[in-house]
């Protein structure tokens, strides 16, 4: 079988999380027998991260076999160097982007390595993002492209861009999703102790998310249950079960680790489903009250209106 290969390019001053983050995603997935392969390479024999760790020297980016379907992923670096005369002058580069896009490989872009691509050209006319604090300069610099503000990735015509750091996460597991399905995906998320990928559209700040940071293992497998499983309806005796504890236990614990209830929530997952299946215009409201666990259309009212 052939490998999907994930050439990452390193650029002087680069952010090491924006490195790190996405490579680690394929490197657990080929731990977990993913047919992927990682490769590295440079514009420069030697350089630095952002934080001046000297990193090795690398394979010069013309020197790499990539072919139609790998993906060339362009990790963020210092943005001062990227917008520099010097680094604009590297033609060669742009043009390898270009060719890259056209015979088919799928481009990414973690942070300001969005500023790359849009140099290369090959982001007109795209929708894109970037870390949000860069999103209006993206847009002043480069007119012909569209910039989506608060978002923590897009995809494009075979182009990905994601906000930086953690979101480089979220658009890595979203390929591998993409590339093995939602349950692989999930395993490469809990070897990473992510316990759930955020989705594109979702906020660069997810709110759902600040309820699982933290270690509790049992508390995390609870809400993974009710994540999987929200169309069914459990007991907190059920609950308690999955968490290895008692119910009053649980209901104690649960509430020390998140600042909620287990019925909050409960009512949390299912406001964020309501509102993913509701971009469907295809689910009804019926459907939609079932996938949520829900008894009748009116509780869905009820739903969105909770703060």
């Amino acid at each position: 079988m052939k490998k999907t290969k994930f050439v990452f390019l390193v650029l002087p001053n680069i952010h090491l999380m924006d490195l790190a983050g996405p490579d680690q995603v394929f490197l657990e997935a080929a731990g977990y027998n993913a047919p992927f392969e990682i490769e590295y390479c440079s514009t420069e024999k030697s350089l630095s991260s952002s934080a001046k760790l000297p990193i090795g020297k690398l394979n010069h980016f013309s020197k790499i076999k990539i072919e139609e379907n790998d993906f060339l992923l362009i990790p963020g670096a210092e943005l001062n160097y990227i917008l520099s005369d010097e680094f604009k002058t590297n033609k060669s580069l742009f043009s390898w982007i270009r060719n890259c896009r056209d015979k088919k490989i799928k481009i990414c872009s973690i942070c300001s390595g969005a500023f790359v691509l849009a140099e290369s050209g090959v982001l007109e006319g795209k929708e894109c993002t970037t870390h949000w604090k860069r999103t209006k300069e993206l847009q002043q610099l480069y007119p012909d492209i569209k910039v989506i503000e608060n978002v923590l990735f897009t995809e494009d015509d075979n182009i990905y861009t994601s906000a930086g750091i953690a979101s480089g996460i979220d658009m890595a597991l979203y390929i591998v999703e993409q590339m093995k399905g939602e349950y692989f995906a999930h395993k490469v998320a809990r070897e990473l102790v992510i316990y759930s990928r955020r989705s594109g559209n979702q906020k660069q700040q997810s709110e759902l998310l600040n309820f699982r940071n933290h270690i509790h293992s049992g508390i995390h497998k609870v809400q993974d249950w009710l994540q999987i499983n929200l169309d069914k309806k459990a007991s907190l005796t059920e609950l308690a079960e999955i968490a290895c504890m008692s119910d009053r236990n649980l209901t104690r614990i649960f509430k020390k680790e998140t600042s909620l209830t287990v019925n909050q929530y409960i009512t949390l997952l299912r406001k964020e489903k309501i509102g993913q299946l509701s971009k469907n215009p295809d689910n009804s409201r019926s459907i939609i009250a079932k996938q949520c666990g829900l008894k009748s259309e009116k509780q869905i009212s009820r739903i969105i209106k909770k703060k």
